[in-house]
């Protein structure tokens, strides 16, 4: 495949943090930090919630591959390279590599679950802490996890494939299983390599040994695949009835004798429902997050490097806010000084809080401690008068 036009952000490793405040190197200290994040009144008369910004270190402990940790796959797979918008657009070779790979990551993509940072994200909504998330993840654990806490899913979605030229969308599921019918070849594949286990490990150094390379949301590479034999189906509602071109002519849309998407189409093209490396997140989307960034007096920032611009922009807009910001990562993270630049050196976490531990161990941990009856005797740390609340199902519904 030909060198890509576009250059993948910080593929490196950015330098270890700070710890902030100093005592919060340890777990307890940590916890401690974080109470008194929660705790302490926001500056400037902003709302007392707290809205939360997630990445896909986040999803590590489901089993799930992130990109850029100590062992993510811009680390240990480095001839890795994602397919861009435009190549999937406009290539149909780059259609079947890209549906090869995740027919043969959907399983376990689709069998991994939240894991204990996600049920802990829900019981700080419980407690009345956190009005809003907004997540990179495409993997839908923060819905599962926790669906009564709205959540912005800023880079899409994998439960559902979107059709390129109607905008419907179908569930991944049953796309799953025609990628099954008009493939049998690679069906077959996937379920020896299921009941062997080849699949199951999370050992990413035992999968390459397997000859598998298991990167993010879902692509399974397999080195000398013969992609250019898979074939993928077109989408069923412009199949019956073709939609109207840019150029206001008809499309074509036209399938082999077993219904697999034809090259001499024009149309009828399905895509997954993530925003694409090159792909621009959606104006509805973008203000959405704004929105949920200004409708809170904190943010929490977990398990991301804030490498990409859309996730990092709205921490600077926090940031500009006046807003406390608490990171917890594994890692360093893109331009975190300036987040925590001014603050009074003896401050206990009220300001800002900055760790490096995993979120699977810690969150949980934070949550014991705020259950404790000393703090929940604490005055009242949600903004119930803001719109936040009242606002949920709105803010919700527009994001499915």
């Amino acid at each position: 495949m030909n060198k890509p036009l576009m250059r993948i952000p910080y593929t490196e490793l950015f330098p270890p943090p700070a710890t902030i405040p100093h005592t919060a190197r340890s777990l307890p200290g940590a916890v401690a930090a974080l109470q008194e994040f929660f705790h302490a009144p926001p500056p400037r008369d902003l709302p007392r919630s707290t809205v939360v910004l997630t990445g896909a270190g986040l999803s590590v402990a489901s089993g799930l591959a992130d990109y850029r940790g100590a062992n993510g796959t811009y680390r240990v797979n480095k001839t890795y390279r994602p397919i861009y918008y435009h190549e999937f657009l406009a290539s149909h070779e780059a259609r079947k590599r890209y549906w090869a790979r995740s027919f043969l990551g959907w399983t376990t993509l689709r069998s991994a679950a939240p894991n204990a940072g996600h049920y802990a994200v829900r019981d700080l909504g419980r407690l009345g802490l956190v009005s809003r998330v907004i997540t990179q993840n495409v993997d839908s654990f923060h819905p599962r996890a926790h669906p009564d806490i709205p959540t912005l899913e800023l880079h899409g979605y994998l439960r559902s494939t979107v059709c390129t030229s109607c905008w419907n969308e179908f569930p991944r599921d049953v796309f799953q299983g025609e990628l099954a019918r008009l493939n049998p070849v690679w069906d077959a594949f996937l379920r020896e390599a299921i009941a062997s286990g080849a699949l199951a490990t999370e050992d990413p150094h035992e999968k390459r040994a397997r000859g598998i390379r298991l990167n993010p949301d879902g692509d399974v590479e397999l080195p000398e695949a013969p992609y250019t034999t898979f074939r993928y189906p077109a989408c069923p509602k412009c199949l019956s009835s073709p939609p109207m071109l840019a150029d206001g002519r008809r499309g074509t849309v036209e399938v082999d004798g077993d219904g697999a998407w034809s090259p001499t189409s024009n149309a009828g093209i399905l895509k997954p429902a993530v925003v694409m490396f090159g792909e621009s997140i959606a104006n509805g989307v973008k203000q959405a997050a704004e929105d949920a960034i200004d409708g809170a007096g904190r943010l929490l920032v977990l398990a991301t490097s804030l490498a990409t611009y859309s996730a990092w922009r709205l921490a600077k807009r926090a940031k500009d806010r006046g807003m406390p910001i608490a990171i917890v990562n594994i890692g360093g993270v893109r331009g975190e000084d300036a987040f925590f630049a001014d603050l009074d050196p003896s401050q206990k976490g009220g300001q800002g809080v900055r760790v490096e531990m995993s979120t699977d161990s810690l969150l949980p941990a934070v949550v014991h401690e705020l259950r404790q009856p000393a703090f929940r005797s604490a005055p009242a740390l949600a903004d119930t008068s803001s719109p936040d609340r009242n606002e949920a199902a709105v803010f919700k519904n527009m994001l499915q």
